[in-house]
């Protein structure tokens, strides 16, 4: 199933550099595997902020909860989930 899901980050002012550094490291780490596995299909920065728009390609809502809540950052986001569904009008068979 595929999911559009928006992440704006707010990471505090007062976490130090090296904290920082170190999830932002992370968190790259685990979201280019799940890149790699076809799980993250897309990623969008939104300009001007530290926010990205995204597209899950998931077993069902558990499985999308787990994925999120174990990004490093996660303790750090607001995210909006909108499920995704075939639109009956697309000439695409797929969802590429």
């Amino acid at each position: 199933m595929l999911y559009h899901v928006t992440m704006d980050v707010k990471i505090p002012r007062d976490l130090s550099a090296g904290e920082r550094a170190d999830i932002v490291a992370r968190e790259k780490l685990y979201s280019q595997d799940l890149q790699r596995k076809g799980t993250w299909r897309h990623i969008w920065r939104i300009a001007g902020h530290y926010a990205n728009v995204s597209i899950f390609d998931v077993r069902d809502n558990a499985e999308l909860h787990e994925i999120l809540s174990g990004l490093p950052l996660f303790p750090f986001m607001e995210i909006k989930v909108t499920p995704l569904l075939r639109h009956p009008s697309a000439i695409e068979g797929d969802d590429s």
